[in-house]
């Protein structure tokens, strides 16, 4: 990333002087009023997100916007079915000029959330906006710049935080009845395959604005097999599997042990190992948060248990939980509350947080940001917090195993995990000479003005932010 420059920062005002043309407007509502959503971005999550809120009593669905005229032929024809009618859109934008809507949710791909989030704001309608909630940790400030200047509510699509059952045990953790809280670990092991590799560009579906679907990202030729969802492994469009699925337990971890600010220090190292294809992101990936008194340990594998076997490994004492919160007396993972021993002590309802869609409805009507479990600030930190780790990784270089023993020593659980994740590579027959293990450095963050200081921070300091594509531009003043 190019230092900000005058030029830029005059630039980037103009953006948000344009922006405010969106003339800003907010309807009050009244009890029995129905609250109007628009959804943009519908291959995946948003097609559900239709379903979802058009089921919550008091909310309709009056328009959606995506840049394929394929999927939104697709979503039409459902609601046509439904004998209703909808609103459609191909640039948000021309959307946000709609007074006809009250609210926005967004499931576009992750470098659009912020623009779309802080356009809505300015625009005067609140927003849902999918996971992780920026593309780097400086859009994810503009976002809550944005929301508290314009008085909207904005939820983070990390829907674990309405689950009442997480909300029991982790009070249940905070009144010690486990005992002083050790660390959290969160896993996502998942297959993944290849995304294959292409000899040169390939041609854009039809279909599809791809000036619009780059919005701030560079307009380059596209270089992977598909343009849908396989975004995600390339880094100017996606964070990888952390950034992806690593964030919902991330965030759970710092739900539990309570943090309000960014980790002091972070940590990675992995690779993307096997294959030799167009994903630029690991497909395994340790990530460790330093927090004190306290870490958060990530583990994140695409890989099976071993070469030949299609089953994943079991992620904690042969428990298949994405989540576990240690303690002195014992540990809670999978909804149970064991001692030491493994034994049961008690179990939770974990639901996986059903309701996130009837929350942020809710919090619309009573204008109270309280209201929301799952606030856009929440959602920065903990979005952030993969931001951090991904900044680790791609600072990182090829390392032997007594450079990355050297490196995470300090810590027992970090060399533990490193253990763990050289066994995985030695099951998958990994040739390391081939797909080289990639060690990240110590990054120490000043978590009060989000930038990383001390050795390193100059490099990290990149990764911050990007250069946005004139006219897609995250202003300064939002």
């Amino acid at each position: 990333m190019k230092r900000l420059t005058r030029r830029r920062f005059m630039k980037s005002s103009l953006a948000g002087c344009v922006a405010l043309t969106f003339a800003p407007y907010s309807r009050v509502l009244g009890a029995n009023d129905d609250v109007r959503v628009a959804v943009v971005g519908f291959r995946s999550q948003g097609s559900h997100h239709i379903e979802w809120f058009g089921k919550i009593p008091g909310v309709r669905v009056v328009a959606l916007c995506d840049v394929d005229q394929e999927f939104i032929d697709r979503e039409v024809k459902k609601i046509e079915q439904r004998n209703e009618k909808v609103d459609t859109y191909i640039d948000v934008r021309k959307l946000l000029d709609d007074k006809n809507i009250d609210a926005i949710i967004t499931a576009t791909p992750n470098h659009w959330h912020c623009l779309v989030t802080v356009w809505a704001c300015q625009a005067g309608k609140d927003v849902y906006v999918e996971k992780p909630v920026s593309h780097n940790i400086w859009e994810g400030r503009k976002m809550v710049e944005a929301a508290r200047k314009y008085n909207r509510i904005v939820q983070a699509g990390t829907q674990r935080r309405s689950d009442e059952g997480l909300a029991a045990a982790f009070e249940y953790i905070r009144q010690g009845h486990l005992g002083k809280v050790l660390r959290g670990r969160c896993y996502y092991f998942d297959q993944r395959d290849s995304i294959g590799k292409v000899d040169g560009p390939q041609p854009i579906p039809q279909t599809v604005d791809y000036d619009l679907w780059t919005g701030p990202a560079p307009l380059a030729p596209l270089l992977r097999k598909r343009l849908h969802y396989d975004w995600h492994w390339q880094w100017p469009y996606g964070n990888g599997d952390l950034g992806n699925n690593g964030i919902h337990f991330i965030d759970a971890c710092r739900w539990a042990l309570g943090y309000k600010a960014l980790a002091p220090r972070v940590m990675s190292f992995g690779g993307k190992f096997l294959w030799d294809d167009d994903r630029q992101t690991p497909n395994t990936q340790v990530v460790f948060l330093d927090y004190e008194p306290a870490p958060i340990i990530f583990e994140m594998r695409n890989l099976t248990r071993k070469k030949g076997d299609p089953a994943m490994d079991p992620t904690y004492r042969d428990i298949r939980t994405s989540l576990v919160i240690e303690c002195e007396n014992g540990y809670f993972g999978g909804g149970w509350a064991y001692d030491n021993s493994g034994k049961k002590i008690k179990q939770f309802e974990v639901s996986g947080g059903g309701s996130h869609h009837a929350n942020f409805i809710k919090a619309v009507r009573s204008r109270k940001v309280s209201d929301l479990n799952a606030d856009i600030l929440e959602g920065h930190l903990s979005t952030a917090a993969c931001h951090m780790g991904n900044i680790s990784y791609r600072l990182g270089q090829a390392a032997s195993r007594d450079e990355i023993v050297q490196a995470a020593k300090s810590n027992k659980e970090l060399l533990d995990a490193f253990e763990r994740f050289q066994e995985h590579l030695l099951l998958n027959v990994v040739d390391v000479q081939n797909t080289p293990r990639i060690l990240g450095p110590w990054l120490t963050m000043d978590s009060d003005t989000e930038r990383f200081v001390g050795q390193f921070s100059d490099q990290a300091n990149q990764y911050l932010s990007r250069n946005y594509r004139d006219p897609f531009i995250v202003p300064e003043q939002v």
